[in-house]
């Protein structure tokens, strides 16, 4: 039975973090959404499920989308092993008070560059000198993560010359790289999620910005060192046969060892300093029914009754 509201579906922290398909159909049956190829059918666990990333070959029914939106399962149609996006779903509310406060943060300078400093604290446990500029924390950043690059690269013994791949030909790449970017694309679609799901804007970046996804790219970089730079470079060491399914499953695991889906939210909140709800707009929660009329919607708060 699909939820009469989003307050009837799981919380965030306790779903299942991504399923990714490629080659198949999504339909609506009897049972729910179910992915079909020619190996069988699938139920899809729509009500539990963060992401459904959606690779080359897939179809999907009107009626499957529908239902996936009704449980609040972030879709998002995507390249191949998830390396491209294309585009997106909704998430799992309907309240606008987080992405006002976001967009407050990221259009002033000042404070925008106190959530960059926030982020820099959280992500390497310091503290940023005064009066740098963005590109100067950028920069600072890159060789951050370009030494976790080469440790992890002398950790397990992987030959690493850079980060080098082509979007437009994903065979070329070596093997770490293309772990690199199926594992970022795993940690990147979880994000995308969150941030959704929260009512912030995919697009509102602090350190990112000017990209679609600018926030969830500042999101995700809070975690890569620790999540997804592990499981590439230790992926890649071993050579699978299978390299990009591996890495999907051993980032599934790393989030779930991590609870990552029961950080995100939280993190986020308190890096944009907004950790307990405003009152509610008009005395009613969004979310309980989109729907319905606010007061100033009301016949009685006009004199003419229109």
């Amino acid at each position: 039975m699909l939820p009469h509201s989003f307050r009837d579906l799981p919380k965030v922290r306790d779903s299942i973090s991504y399923l990714y398909f490629e080659h198949g159909r999504l339909e609506q049956s009897k049972l729910g959404v179910e992915y079909v190829n020619k190996e069988g059918r699938i139920l899809i666990p729509a009500a539990n499920l963060t992401t459904l990333m959606l690779g080359p070959g897939t179809t999907v029914t009107h009626a499957a989308v529908r239902s996936l939106a009704r449980t609040g399962c972030l879709v998002i149609w995507c390249g191949e092993e998830g390396v491209r996006f294309y585009a997106q779903g909704l998430g799992e509310t309907h309240k606008a008070y987080k992405l006002m406060r976001q967009a407050e943060l990221s259009s002033d300078p000042d404070k925008r560059m106190q959530v960059v400093d926030r982020m820099y604290r959280f992500r390497f446990r310091e503290q940023l000198p005064k009066d740098l500029s963005i590109e100067q924390v950028r920069g600072m950043e890159g060789r951050r993560v370009r030494d976790a690059y080469a440790k992890a690269a002398a950790e397990h013994g992987v030959e690493w010359t850079g980060r080098n791949y082509d979007r437009g030909n994903w065979n070329a790449a070596d093997p770490v790289n293309r772990a690199l970017s199926a594992a970022n694309a795993c940690l990147n679609g979880i994000c995308h999620a969150a941030v959704l799901s929260a009512g912030y804007s995919p697009g509102l970046g602090f350190i990112h910005q000017g990209k679609q996804l600018a926030f969830v790219y500042d999101v995700a970089d809070l975690y890569k060192t620790k999540l997804t730079v592990p499981v590439a470079f230790a992926t890649a060491a071993e050579e699978p046969p299978k390299l990009e399914t591996t890495v999907r499953k051993r980032c599934r695991q790393a989030f779930r060892n991590m609870r990552l889906l029961e950080r995100l939210i939280p993190n986020i909140e308190r890096l944009l300093d907004l950790t307990k709800d405003p009152p509610l707009p008009d005395g009613f929660d969004p979310d309980d029914d989109p729907a319905l009329p606010t007061p100033w919607w009301e016949p009685h708060m006009h004199g003419d009754g229109q």
